[in-house]
């Protein structure tokens, strides 16, 4: 992640070791270890539920991401206008929806099985409209892999689903309040001013759930390096990777995150999967990257990664990371 910058000085820019190191690096590489270093945050977050509650650790994941891009960003405290501030405030409930929903889904569901469900939010943005068959097909297909898991029984609860899919509600929220915050405010500073917004609205549920024992130390210490995984480590490699790497590309790779968060349930967790719980992964994976492939090229001017209201050619518009588990 950026480090934070003095007053009136642009983001501090990479080492020429750094710079040199990450290029050696093949991007498609880069990608995969942000989705990965998301995943894993994921799965530590879920292992402090039991200390911190759901509430208490997404309070602390969004409290120091908030704190962190405070630093970065510098937003003003004043707001270009009314409406600016109606928007980002819109912005920011959201960012408390979304990421409180998806702690709660995984709290009662597996990781991989929570982040395919929440894939149709974003899956259904990006098809939304269209009346291209194709694009029909890749709905279907999505919607076949949550019906999947919904009748997959074991340990896939219907409460867990219904957050998840909340989740993806959320997720398909913050893809179209971001746009507007994007416009209404420079860099990220919008972005900024939503997590802390976020923050204060998940304030008295992360009290009630967590209580003093967010205060320790090692939990602390836990929800920082969740933080840090979930935000700091994929933001600075996916924006290292957007510049050598075609979106369409880049949207394919990130269909493979439902994959990853199995993955990462699996290795960190143990959480097992049934067979047809992993088909169903695939098939919203699949549906993911295809509409990513069936979407019209655009301006390459449409990848600046300040807020990351959006990915050219990707269904996966990126919340990134910042607001994300």
């Amino acid at each position: 992640m950026p480090t934070p910058r003095s007053a009136r000085e642009s983001p501090p820019r990479l080492s020429i070791t750094d710079r040199h190191a990450r290029a050696a690096v093949p991007a498609p590489l880069l990608v995969l270890a942000a989705i990965a270093s998301v995943q894993i945050g994921a799965a530590i977050a879920k292992d402090l539920f039991a200390t911190a509650g759901p509430s208490g650790t997404v309070l602390l994941r969004l409290g120091f991401a908030a704190l962190v891009l405070a630093l970065v960003a510098r937003p003003s405290p004043r707001l270009p206008d009314r409406r600016a501030g109606l928007t980002v405030l819109a912005f920011g409930l959201v960012l408390a929806a979304m990421n409180l929903s998806f702690y709660e889904a995984i709290a009662r569901i597996p990781l991989g099985v929570a982040v395919t469900v929440e894939f149709l939010g974003p899956l259904g943005v990006a098809v939304a409209g269209s009346r291209r068959w194709l694009d029909g097909l890749w709905v279907v297909l999505a919607g076949a892999g949550v019906a999947m898991l919904a009748g997959a029984g074991g340990a896939v609860s219907v409460s867990g689903v219904a957050f998840a899919l909340a989740a993806g509600a959320g997720w398909a929220a913050y893809i179209l309040t971001s746009q507007r915050v994007g416009r209404a405010f420079p860099g990220a500073s919008g972005l900024a001013l939503a997590l802390a917004v976020a923050t204060m609205a998940l304030l008295p549920f992360g009290v009630v759930g967590g209580g003093l024992t967010l205060l320790h130390p090692r939990v602390l210490a836990i929800g920082f390096a969740v933080a840090v995984l979930s935000s700091a480590v994929p933001y600075s490699l996916e924006l290292t990777a957007l510049r050598r790497l075609p979106a369409s590309v880049f949207g394919v790779l990130m269909s493979l995150e439902p994959a990853m968060a199995a993955l990462a349930g699996f290795v960190v967790l143990g959480e097992s999967l049934r067979v047809r719980q992993l088909a169903a992964i695939g098939c919203v994976s699949v549906a993911s990257a295809g509409a990513t492939l069936a979407r019209r090229p655009q301006n390459r001017a449409d990848l600046s990664p300040e807020i990351s209201p959006a990915v050219s050619g990707s269904p996966l518009p990126r919340r990134r990371r910042f607001p994300r588990r």
